[in-house]
């Protein structure tokens, strides 16, 4: 599909980006902390700065259906709860050489639960694209050596990759709401319950100034990330989404090069190229066939193109953004389309 009519995938790479340097900066702040604190500070700061956000920008409240609360509390259990306590839990007894490779099946988890168990549509070059990022990601964070101890540590850290997808794919449910509210709600909730956990193992919390740098981080890395990221996922489909996503491991290395001091190395370069070959895989897509809409009433923001052509009590003027319950009637026709909220079609 032609890059210039999709100005999404410069949100997701953004996001992408966003999320791929806090890896470095958090490095950084690690000199202060021990980990449980730093990932409720991150989380605060992302819920607490949305919050300040939306305040400011004096958004509406947000329109959530009653199963819209149960896909997004279900989604916040599963990755807000879940997988930071069996993340810690695997951190605990084992290297972080070993949990930095496993953590690389979060990914992996999405998009295999995205196709076969959502049922999300793909294609060979979407899989082959998706196959080159993930090899990019693990050339990037191989390490030269590593060790596992035991079997129950590395469950623990898959485990928590598994919630995150799960995660990821219920996040995509409500993906067609307020998608800084959502962020917001899910930084907040895992925020205070990490907090909550840390403060139970009686881990220390550092002074004003550092806890304050780590939210700022939290807000950038995790906040804006999450608001686009789910913006991701209400265009392109969670598989998708999560392939974009997956290149923020590169990002985080080159910042790693300018702020620590690394070096460029092969697997880098190797990484870079996998990657960028993954991600020409997935713009150059061209999905279209003769497709069926069902009739389906639901609320978010549109403007009225071929999906959208409904009547109001009120002017509306032709192509500004407006938010109303609104029904599609059934509609058959072909275009150029991704599994957005609007093609969930069988193929």
């Amino acid at each position: 599909m032609n890059f210039g009519l999709h100005s999404g995938v410069i949100t997701m790479l953004v996001a992408a980006m966003l999320f791929g340097v806090s890896t470095p900066l958090a490095k950084l702040l690690l000199g202060y902390m021990n980990p449980w604190p730093l990932a409720a500070l991150l989380y605060l700061g992302s819920g607490i700065g949305l919050w300040i956000v939306r305040r400011i920008r004096r958004m509406p409240a947000a329109h959530l259906g009653s199963g819209d609360w149960a896909w997004l509390a279900a989604a916040i259990v599963a990755g807000g709860i879940v997988g930071p306590v069996l993340l810690m839990v695997g951190l605990s007894a084992m290297t972080g050489s070993g949990a930095s490779l496993l953590l690389n099946a979060e990914g992996i988890f999405t998009t295999l639960l995205a196709w076969f168990g959502f049922k999300e549509n793909f294609d060979r070059r979407i899989a082959l694209g998706m196959l080159a990022i993930v090899v990019g990601t693990i050339v990037l964070t191989f390490p030269q050596e590593m060790h596992f101890s035991g079997a129950w540590p590395t469950l623990a850290v898959l485990g928590a990759c598994l919630a995150w997808a799960i995660d990821n794919n219920l996040t995509r449910k409500v993906s067609l709401s307020d998608a800084s509210f959502i962020a917001m709600v899910k930084g907040l909730v895992a925020g205070m319950t990490n907090l909550v956990l840390a403060r139970l193992t009686h881990a220390q919390l550092p002074g004003i100034g550092i806890m304050a740098s780590a939210m700022l981080l939290g807000f950038a890395s995790y906040g804006m990330s999450l608001t686009l990221f789910v913006i991701g996922l209400r265009q392109f489909g969670t598989a998708r989404t999560g392939a974009y996503f997956s290149v923020a491991p590169f990002f985080g290395a080159l910042l790693s090069i300018v702020l620590l001091g690394e070096s460029v190395t092969v697997p880098l370069l190797v990484a870079g190229a996998l990657m960028a070959l993954g991600t020409w895989l997935h713009l150059t897509e061209r999905h279209e066939h003769r497709h069926m809409h069902e009739e389906m009433e639901h609320d978010h923001e549109h403007i009225h193109d071929e999906h959208h052509q409904h009547v109001h009590d009120y002017p509306v003027v032709p192509g500004t953004q407006h938010r109303h319950l609104h029904r599609h009637e059934p509609l058959t026709h072909v275009h150029p389309h991704f599994p957005d909220a609007h093609h969930q079609h069988r193929h």
